[in-house]
């Protein structure tokens, strides 16, 4: 699993936390809201502790793994689409195998510009793990075909996935996972950062470990390598 390179899009990362493993932390980049670059070493710091948070309970699945930070969250847990295109770009340039997106957009007026950059990241040998959904509303990139879409799934162990396979619109099988993090000594779990952002990181987790067993070039080939794993 040591040569398999997350991007995580987000907030950036503490490397200080003492629940990221900073030897698994690799140069990433900033990324401001009109596409701007900048690859200072402190540019991914986190500020807001979304990214952190995420980027720990990739470790915690899949420890091996190289996370990439990719900060597109500055001031807020908002970014422009324009951010967004952008990070995904950089990161399938950067030989990401694996793009974790624990955020997404419900306008489905950015459908084909996201549509694209999922293309240009597969032609990349990347994979998008995205939430499929938020409130039941279509998200995006998480809905789209050829990315990996995610639900939280409350009552699923945190050592372990699911995968729903009867979709009855013929939808691709979407994974779901639980949607609380590594728990913090003495906070409740509700207490602390829980929701479709953690499922989703869980599920990029699962991901490298299947990825590094069992290999993939697509996403469907993922899906493949994450069923030999799904514990029974």
């Amino acid at each position: 699993m040591a040569d398999i390179r997350i991007a995580v899009i987000d907030s950036g990362v503490n490397p200080d936390h003492p629940h990221i493993d900073k030897t698994r932390i690799a140069p990433g980049i900033a990324i401001a809201g009109d596409g701007t670059l900048d690859a200072a070493p402190d540019a991914v710091m986190d500020r807001l502790g979304h990214g952190t948070a995420v980027t720990a309970a990739i470790q915690e699945k899949a420890p091996d793994a190289l996370c990439m930070p990719v900060r597109i969250f500055h001031d807020s847990l908002r970014a422009t689409g324009l951010a967004l295109i952008a990070a995904i770009d950089w990161a399938a340039e950067n030989g990401a195998h694996i793009v974790n997106l624990s955020l997404g957009s419900t306008n489905m007026g950015h459908a084909a510009a996201f549509g694209a950059a999922v293309d240009r990241a597969a032609m990349a040998g990347s994979i998008v793990v995205a939430p499929r959904a938020v409130d039941d509303a279509p998200c995006l990139p998480g809905a789209l075909a050829g990315v990996i879409g995610v639900d939280v799934d409350w009552d699923c162990p945190r050592d372990s996935f699911r995968m729903r396979e009867d979709a009855a619109d013929g939808a691709e099988a979407a994974l779901s996972a639980s949607g609380y993090p590594r728990p913090i000594p003495g906070v409740p779990l509700q207490r602390n950062l829980y929701g479709t952002s953690f499922a989703t990181a869980q599920i990029s987790g699962f991901a490298a470990r299947a990825m590094a067993v069992h290999g993939a070039r697509d996403a469907a080939e993922l899906r493949r390598a994450l069923a030999a794993i799904l514990p029974a």
